[in-house]
Formats: C-alpha cells, structure tokens, sequence
C-alpha cells in the first residue's frame, strides 16, 4: 500500500505533518465540522482525501489567523463551498492543489524528507512566495 496514493489517501500521521496540526486537534475537528471525514480501514485507521486535506488547511487559517471558533470556521466553509461552483479562478486553484497534494504524497512516500527541504505543501508555498491558504 502507497502511503498518501490516491486510493489509500493519507494517514492521520501525515496530515498532521503536512498541516502542523496535532493529531488530537484533527480527531476533535472530525467531531465538530461534518465536511472532514476520513475514510476508516478496517483496523479503524484514518485515511484523508486530498479533499479532506485542502478543508483542513482552510480549517486552520480560519481558526489561528482569522480566530475563529470551530463551529465558526465549519459555518464559514459551508458558505464558501456553497459558492465556489461559481468562481472559475479558485476552482482552478483547488484542482491545482489537489494534483500537488497527490503529488507530495507519492514524493514522500519514495523520498522521506530531505534535509534543508520544506517538509509541508504550505512551506513549499511560503518559500515560493505564495500562500498555503485560498485568499478571497
């Protein structure tokens, strides 16, 4: 089984590498904010879609940039999907996100971390200037 592949998507271990997010905050967002559901091996294991992630990532800037509640930061991204359809520009973006994000996966799963190399997809964009986070 390929860690992070499209078909098993990624461990809670990952996403919480990828995210800065500490596995217990992930867990408790589950709880709180319906859109995050990892899909559950048979053992119980989370396995997060890319979709999942990108949410997560969202997730966290609206809870520690823009202080959000997570019930706050769950209400605004219900209204922000609710009209993303109509925005070609951010449906690009998230399509863009998406392949990178399968693409992290599958160098990570060869590679490891390389020393002196960003270890998540939102370093990788603060070191090529842009941002991890959708700005309206």
């Amino acid at each position: 089984m390929t860690q992070g592949s499209e078909t098993t998507g990624f461990s809670i271990g990952q996403v919480e590498r990828m995210t800065g997010v500490k596995a217990y905050i992930l867990r408790y967002w589950e709880e709180q904010i319906p859109l995050i559901r990892p899909r559950k091996d048979s053992l119980g294991k989370r396995f997060y879609s890319t979709r999942d992630v990108s949410i997560l990532f969202r997730l966290k800037h609206l809870i520690y940039e823009k202080k959000f509640t997570a019930k706050g930061a769950g209400e605004q991204l219900l209204r922000e999907l609710a009209g993303i359809s109509s925005i070609p520009a951010v449906s690009s973006i998230q399509e863009i996100r998406s392949e990178l994000m399968r693409l992290y996966g599958i160098v990570s799963s060869v590679s490891g971390d390389i020393v002196g190399e960003p270890s998540t997809p939102g370093e990788l964009a603060e070191d090529l200037g842009g941002t991890d986070e959708i700005q309206r």
